[in-house]
């Protein structure tokens, strides 16, 4: 007779000894394998450190990729700079799940001159294609097969360069992170081709959380593959979080990120890189290895008014940079963004504009904040005539 099905949810919530020992038989005596001596002192450790991680009541931190993303994606700008003139057009044609289109123009910049993008999501699915005049390909597939656990997938077929196939699949506990991926995944020959990158952030307390970082690079086919390994730690006080990162490749990468007030947010990143390169010397007709340092600090704040976004950004190298976003309407925005470097002498400047249209009557009252997901009105918004 084949056994009941477990799903998923229940194999979450087990204990991690249920199943490792047989159960005792029914209406006979607990086997050996649950009354040896050994079996009992691993039961005992293990229920006590499990007790102890509850009473701790820890909570997630998040995955190691986002250790300092406070910093390097909500204030520095450096993820939203472009350059020329830029335009983009939103059409919403549902809200549940959401479906969204987006045509997108650029000039004079490195973006594409015109793209194409799809998106259809729920609370459970998300899926996002876009394509562009030189007819580059990109996809990104995200599923959630429960509140724990996220599988990804993105592809990209680019003109003139290789193509890009990323998996991924992360696990959310209550008190930890777990995080895989794989670039461009092959199984076909001898030996793997591939990169595959492994980490863990793990909550110590309810403020502090450590992670460590395993990269496998065996991207080239013809060379021995590489492994290294990245450790980081995060504090988070609530209205100020540090960061810091031992990277690899030989970088020690340091955040810090504070509140200062409801609308006001200041970063600070410092990276150390240190490399070494082979130098003639006139003495030996042998290289010599010498070590470089090189080092770059940002200093970063971001503002919010009622319909603007402001944020600047200083760098040691001597970049100065803004970013202003304004709301023009509801469903119209304005982006300006320039940065300057006296030393190098050199400056950018972008302009774009976002248009958002709605595909029914509904969706624009929703867009403009007069009824909610569900259709109803919201209290002290305007109404239409």
């Amino acid at each position: 007779m084949a056994s009941p099905a477990v799903n998923l949810g229940e194999i979450k919530n087990m204990s991690p000894l249920q199943g490792v020992y047989p159960p005792a038989p029914a209406g006979g005596e607990p086997g050996f394998m649950t009354t040896n001596p050994i079996s009992q002192f691993l039961a005992r450790v293990s229920q006590n450190i499990i007790q102890h991680r509850n009473s701790l009541d820890l909570i997630n931190p998040g995955v190691m990729e986002n250790i300092n993303k406070e910093v390097s994606k909500d204030v520095f700008l450096s993820l939203y700079q472009f350059t020329g003139l830029k335009a983009d057009i939103n059409k919403t044609f549902a809200m549940n799940p959401v479906f969204q289109i987006a045509h997108s123009f650029a000039v004079g910049s490195k973006l594409p001159a015109y793209s194409f993008t799809s998106i259809i999501a729920n609370d459970q699915a998300l899926v996002q294609g876009t394509i562009d005049n030189e007819l580059s390909l990109t996809g990104r597939l995200n599923y959630s097969w429960d509140k724990h656990i996220v599988s990804k997938i993105s592809l990209q077929l680019a003109h003139g360069q290789p193509s890009m196939c990323q998996l991924e699949h992360e696990y959310q506990g209550n008190d930890f992170s777990l995080q895989l991926k794989a670039l461009n995944p092959d199984f076909s020959g001898p030996k793997y081709n591939g990169l595959l990158i492994g980490s863990i952030m793990q909550s110590i307390t309810k403020k502090l959380s450590l992670g460590m970082e395993t990269v496998y690079n065996a991207m080239d086919p013809n060379g021995p593959a590489q492994a290294a390994i990245s450790l980081a730690g995060r504090y988070n006080a609530g209205d100020w979080i540090a960061s810091a990162q031992l990277q690899a490749q030989g970088a020690i990468v340091g955040s810090f990120w504070r509140k200062v007030a409801p609308n006001f947010e200041a970063g600070l990143e410092t990276t150390i890189q240190a490399s070494q390169q082979p130098v003639m010397s006139e003495a030996m007709m042998m290289p010599t290895i010498q070590t470089n340092i090189e080092a770059n600090t940002v200093l970063g704040a971001k503002y919010e008014f009622r319909q603007s976004i402001y944020r600047g950004q200083l760098e040691s190298n001597g970049d100065v940079s803004f970013m202003l976003e304004h709301r023009i309407l509801p469903t119209i925005g304005l982006i300006f963004n320039g940065s300057i470097n006296q030393f190098k002498n050199t400056s950018k400047l972008g302009c774009g504009i976002q248009i958002e249209t709605a595909g029914s009557e509904e969706i624009m009252m929703m867009q403009n904040g007069m009824v909610d997901q569900n259709g109803n009105p919201i209290q002290g918004a305007p109404q239409m005539n």
